[in-house]
């Protein structure tokens, strides 16, 4: 099968993919004959992998700067989908041929993955795999932030920072499911063309507006006194920022630092105004509360379904062209999720 090996740390987008007959310089390479995963236990799933998502935090893991830091060489990867291939003795779920998705720590940058029947979510006949393979992780992380974490409700606003990226506009979408006024954060015309078309209230473009002004002159024009939820995937000034925009009893929700910079909460303002600051590392939930998950996805597919969210697919590559991939993700070129597909020789900007 072929699999993406990470062979020693560094930036898998500094250099084209190599493989076993063209050596390159890159942290990642190609391996066309990789072992197939057998069944290892009575319930485990082999699937055929359609496609794979690329999340910032794959692409931190394999510069060495992700927090959990596995052993060299492996396979990165985490949420995807595809066809079921095989089947241990004692699987009840599924069949050959039923439609997939799930997520994994590791190992989803190859054509075939095992795991426990468990783990997988079925997949109505005629789903688009491509876009499957795109909810765990993205639309997970918004959903336990936003519904589980946060209870977001309709009387209240959410500032989404990041929002055009893989789960800012998942946030975005999640936020309206809910009923709140969500306000959106990005850079550049066509990411605020697109954060409108997917029904945010009000969107700043950070490339030529100053994000306090322009969210205090919103609230101002819908009688709103502030910001309630912050959904931070940035970090660094921007948070520091959008604290000025916050209510009394506000929720901040750490997602991550695309920024590249920790911000600091300082606690005497988290006390005076009586702020809930939530670490969100979704990853985790899967060994202290995997119930969550399951009940998280199983409600993003239902919405799915009903068309109450979409999944926008920025760029699809193959996997030799990783590095493409990644420095769509790195440049920020991405607006919604960047995307392996096997059986897919060419890339594109859809």
């Amino acid at each position: 099968m072929e699999a993406l090996l990470c062979k020693k740390l560094g930036d898998p987008a500094s250099a084209s993919v190599g493989n076993e007959s063209e050596p390159s310089s890159s942290p990642i390479e190609v391996i066309r004959n990789y072992p197939i995963p057998q069944l290892n236990s009575p319930t485990a799933v082999r699937v055929k992998v359609k496609a794979t998502s690329l999340n910032y935090a794959n692409y931190l893991q394999i510069l060495g700067k992700y927090q959990e830091k596995p052993p060299l060489p492996f396979i990165p990867g985490s949420d995807y989908a595809g066809t079921v291939d095989a089947v241990g003795p004692a699987v009840t779920k599924f069949k050959v041929g039923d439609h997939v998705c799930s997520f994994a720590a590791l190992g989803s940058f190859a054509s075939f993955i095992v795991q426990d029947q468990s783990l997988l979510f079925g997949l109505p006949k005629g789903c688009d795999l491509v876009a499957a393979a795109a909810l765990p992780v993205a639309f997970g992380t918004s959903h336990v932030a936003l519904v589980h974490r946060a209870s977001l409700s309709s009387s209240q606003v959410l500032l989404v920072l990041g929002a055009a990226g893989g789960v800012g506009f998942s946030a975005v979408q999640i936020g309206k499911v809910c009923g709140a006024v969500v306000i959106a954060a990005a850079r550049g015309a066509e990411k605020v063309q697109f954060l409108k078309s997917l029904g945010a209230d009000h969107v700043v473009d950070l490339t030529n507006q100053n994000l306090t002004a322009s969210v205090k002159g919103f609230l101002k024009s819908r009688k709103l006194k502030g910001v309630d939820v912050l959904y931070d995937p940035v970090g660094g000034k921007l948070t520091k920022e959008s604290m000025k925009l916050l209510n009394w009893g506000a929720q901040i929700l750490v997602i991550g630092f695309a920024s590249g910079e920790i911000p600091v909460i300082p606690a005497n303002i988290t006390l005076v105004k009586n702020w809930t600051v939530h670490g969100l590392y979704w990853g985790s939930y899967s060994i202290h509360r995997p119930a969550v998950l399951e009940d998280s996805i199983q409600e993003l597919l239902s919405w799915m379904k009903k068309g109450l969210i979409t999944i926008h697919i920025s760029h699809t590559y193959s996997i030799s062209e990783a590095n493409l991939a990644f420095s769509a993700l790195r440049d920020r070129k991405a607006i919604g999720k960047v995307m392996i597909v096997f059986d897919d020789m060419g890339r594109s900007k859809l």
